[in-house]
């Protein structure tokens, strides 16, 4: 009897953790919101300068 509840016991604590994660990653999905008005392409931060309207900004 007492490794059956063990068995169970360590299922239950494999599906609470399988929940948390998929909730932890819904969390982070919603977290993250889309730019608004930002450069189109890659980041430019990543290349030290940043362009609008045709002017660039070196940092």
């Amino acid at each position: 009897m007492n490794k059956t509840l063990i068995e169970k016991n360590k299922e239950n604590a494999k599906n609470a953790l399988a929940e948390a994660r998929e909730r932890k990653r819904q969390e982070v999905a919603v977290l993250r919101a889309k730019e608004k008005n930002g450069p189109k392409g890659l980041e430019p931060t990543r290349y030290g300068d940043w362009e609008r309207k045709g002017i660039t900004y070196d940092f």
